[in-house]
């Protein structure tokens, strides 16, 4: 499950997005209210929790949706998508690790739309809360839950399917992944496959989008902007080291709007992570030796682009490395948030070949 483990603790992020995207003074666009029972399975990714993959955890998510209507120039663009807000439980059928609650927010997008069915893929992102945890003393077996709060990512293949003209059936399956982004250790992760049984309210069915003039092309697609960054994250070294070290990165990227939804960037970024300071005195005494901890690197990327919010993707290359900790590249998945049209906002998680590195956060300006 390495796509997984490269995920993000975003939560806060998307929630600022939906948040605006409801925010508008426009027309009110329909609500869909879900009722979803949940049966699952542990996934033993990694030899270190295949000891944990042996019960079947079951669950309930309540969620709120709102139809997006045409009301911003994006909701024609991907083909009037849900924005949404979910809580979701679990009972892990397993003292070991308890149970867990969460509250996502995520997007809806119909693949296929008539009268009575859809096919949806749902795609969120946010926090989880378990109360029992990884413990040296009380809890050792518990490796893939270290803390109390964690990034939440879920995806749904769902079918909807009317039984009255506002009442539909939902079948699904899905995917549940919790993790802390190694903010403390164990860090190996929650992976659940999920079926989904459940019911949906629409406020109105069949969906009518409003009458509005198709949307103009965006002014900025063809030009060129420079963004100026930096992040500031902690991470946990080891399950006996149970300090948190600093992890300080500078970023000069420059990017092009290519189309309505994406943009592509590239930029050079140096990082100090103190973290391998304390993995430099342990050796110490083996090497004599002083290495220098700092990096840089170049990477490409791409931004999804959601109005003023856009999921990220990067993938870079060290070329500054001398102390060889980690693999030679790095790939980071996270989001944005324009609060102006200069100043904006990350949350982005670091990734080394599949393991989590550090959770980024990130403030900079449009030059």
């Amino acid at each position: 499950m390495i796509l997984w483990n490269r995920q993000l603790l975003l939560g806060l992020l998307c929630w600022g997005g939906v948040q605006k995207v409801q925010a508008q003074h426009q027309p009110a666009a329909p609500w869909v209210v879900g009722a979803y029972g949940q049966g699952s399975f542990i996934l033993g990714h990694t030899a270190a929790v295949k000891h944990l993959a042996v019960s079947h955890p079951t669950g309930v998510e309540l969620n709120l949706q709102r139809q997006t209507n045409g009301s911003e120039p994006w909701h024609a663009w991907y083909r009037y998508p849900k924005v949404g807000l979910a809580l979701v439980y679990y009972d892990y059928h397993n003292p070991v690790l308890g149970r867990s609650y969460a509250a996502t927010a995520y997007i809806n997008k119909s693949f296929w739309r008539t009268r009575r069915q859809e096919l949806n893929f749902r795609i969120g992102t946010g926090v989880g809360y378990f109360p029992v945890r990884y413990n040296s003393d009380t809890n050792h077996k518990n490796t893939i839950v270290s803390s109390a709060l964690n990034a939440t990512i879920q995806t749904h293949l769902e079918y909807d399917v009317a039984l009255t003209q506002h009442l539909g059936l939902l079948l699904g399956l899905g995917l549940n992944h919790y993790s802390n982004g190694a903010t403390t250790k164990p860090n190996f992760g929650v992976n659940l496959p999920t079926v989904l049984v459940g019911l949906n309210y629409h406020q109105q069915r069949p969906f009518r989008p409003l009458s509005t003039a198709p949307a103009p092309e965006p002014t900025d697609i063809g030009h060129t902007f420079w963004n100026l960054s930096s992040s500031v994250g902690w991470k946990q070294r080891n399950t006996t080291d149970h300090r948190r070290y600093w992890v300080n990165s500078v970023t000069l990227a420059v990017g092009r709007r290519v189309n309505r939804k994406s943009s592509l960037v590239a930029g050079v970024e140096g990082f100090y992570d103190r973290s391998l300071l304390a993995q430099v005195r342990d050796t110490a005494q083996a090497d004599s030796r002083s290495p220098d901890v700092k990096k840089a690197g170049v990477y490409v990327g791409h931004e999804l682009l959601f109005g003023r919010l856009a999921f990220v993707s990067h993938l870079g290359v060290y070329v500054y490395n001398p102390y060889k900790s980690n693999n030679f590249y790095y790939e980071r998945l996270g989001l944005k948030y324009h609060f102006t049209d200069r100043v904006f906002g990350n949350v982005d998680l670091k990734v080394h070949g599949g393991s989590a590195d550090v959770v980024e956060c990130r403030v900079g300006v449009r030059l």
